[in-house]
């Protein structure tokens, strides 16, 4: 049985694809879903800006078939997970995929490279499920292992 390790993260954070490779050289039982990165940093800009030329609002835009599309393949992936890693810094949408799992009983990881300057006691949901928060690679890997 092999783990499923969904990469949450930023577009923009160009550290994930090779983060996600070193996790995928832990260990021969995890898979780490990182796919969704592969439309670049620019996807979410292209897509919105895309829809205001269709003149299509923000809701709008989500109930069109880019959106709906988008959001079932990231969710397909995101069910398919026993495990979340987010990468930090990451946004709004990282936070929601992250809450999103932990209220499904998924172990999750929050990676972050250094201790923030500004603290935030909600990462304490990372505590749940078996999940933690990470601030090294080593940290992260060790915590990953004990998984399988």
């Amino acid at each position: 049985m092999s783990e499923i390790i969904y990469m949450i993260g930023s577009l923009k954070n160009d550290k994930i694809p090779h983060l996600a490779k070193e996790i995928r050289e832990l260990n021969e039982k995890f898979e780490v879903f990182d796919d969704w990165f592969s439309p670049g940093p620019e996807a979410d800009d292209f897509w919105r800006n895309f829809e205001k030329v269709r003149g299509s609002t923000y809701k709008q835009a989500l109930s069109n078939f880019a959106g709906k599309h988008i959001y079932e393949f990231d969710k397909h992936h995101i069910d398919r997970a026993t495990i979340g890693v987010l990468v930090m810094p990451a946004g709004k949408s990282g936070h929601m995929e992250l809450g999103y799992l932990i209220g499904k009983g998924i172990p999750c990881f929050v990676y972050f490279e250094e201790e923030p300057e500004r603290w935030d006691v909600m990462y304490q949901f990372a505590f749940e499920n078996g999940g933690n928060l990470c601030f090294s690679k080593e940290e992260l890997f060790e915590e990953l292992k004990k998984l399988v």
